[in-house]
């Protein structure tokens, strides 16, 4: 399987079902960096959303391609409203315009890949994207859109912003690369964030390891720090279930629990988060029953870090396709 198929499999139960809303939430002025488990607001995707699942490059940590900029390190914690409980396992999208305003994918940047992304959380309900900080354009102050893909019935969509003065001085401070100068508009000002934007406000602050920036923003979605569960995943269940490794993280070696439903032929591999395939685990046709897979990360040669591992179910039904993340340290 090349990696165009592993994003096409990642993505079997994408963007093609309506996507449920959130609820919006009340004013807070001033609006201070907030860590709670009050649903995230919603917000338009905007018109440039560029459905992620068109292209394959999106799967990636990395997403600065060409694109100059101050260097920006993003770090979204995806939480369930119910219980404040860490989401593993969710696929989170981002994209972003340039430092010139620009969208790649629309009017001259048409064909364009940059500052677009997804990544699965972790088992502390985290992703992390390597980006730079965005500018902002006519009539928008400066933002950065995401969406947590929970399942097939369920998506939140939102936008996150920055202190205005914070902002302004990251963009003095580095003129030559924000020709367009400070930022006039404040959130308050700005049409999606004037009915309040403090669960949106993400932190910025100097990182003197990289020269760039670090931001965190911890975001709260319909769920009890579980998969929500939609049609598409219903379905696959009838043929299998894909448990998460243990133990996780894992040092050296770990085991993938796998539960066949019905015998099919299967598939399991392990990407790493810059959207590489590692190895292939199994590839074979399996009778009904549980299984106990091992992945040898020292074998492998596999550095400390977070990685995906699907499994590919053919049935004469349909392929169904599942993910989890597992986390390696040394």
């Amino acid at each position: 399987m090349n990696r165009r198929q592993f994003v096409s499999q990642t993505l079997a139960s994408g963007l093609v079902l309506p996507l449920v809303a959130s609820n919006a939430l009340a004013n807070e002025s001033p609006p201070t960096p907030k860590s709670s488990c009050v649903l995230i607001p919603t917000e338009t995707a905007g018109p440039f959303p560029l459905d992620l699942s068109e292209n394959p490059t999106f799967f990636r940590s990395d997403v600065r391609e060409d694109q100059q900029g101050v260097r920006l390190d993003l770090r979204l914690r995806i939480i369930g409203a119910a219980n404040c409980a860490p989401m593993p396992n969710v696929r989170v999208n981002i994209w972003h315009c340039n430092a010139n305003g620009e969208y790649s994918g629309y009017n001259t940047a048409v064909g364009k890949t940059y500052l677009r992304g997804y990544q699965f959380t972790d088992a502390n309900g985290e992703v992390a994207f390597t980006t730079i900080f965005p500018g902002w354009y006519d009539g928008r102050t400066c933002h950065i859109h995401f969406q947590v893909y929970v399942s097939s019935m369920y998506a939140a969509i939102s936008q996150l912003t920055f202190d205005h003065d914070a902002k302004n001085a990251l963009y003095a401070a580095h003129a030559d690369l924000y020709p367009k100068g400070p930022d006039p508009l404040t959130p308050s000002r700005d049409n999606i964030f004037s009915d309040g934007y403090s669960y949106q406000l993400a932190t910025l602050e100097a990182d003197p390891e990289t020269g760039g920036y670090r931001s965190f923003l911890e975001v709260a979605v319909q769920g009890e720090g579980t998969l929500g569960i939609g049609y598409l995943e219903q379905r696959a269940a009838e043929y299998f279930a894909l448990g998460q490794n243990t133990p996780n993280p894992a040092t050296g070696r770990t085991t993938i629990p796998l539960e066949m439903r019905t015998a099919a032929a299967v598939r399991l591999e392990v990407w790493d988060i810059g959207g590489v395939k590692r190895a292939t685990l199994l590839d074979e046709f399996l009778s009904e029953g549980t299984y106990a897979v091992e992945l040898d990360a020292d074998g492998l040669g596999l550095a400390a870090g977070n990685y995906v591992y699907q499994l590919i179910v053919e049935t004469p039904h349909g392929r169904y396709a599942d993910c989890k993340v597992l986390t390696l340290v040394r």
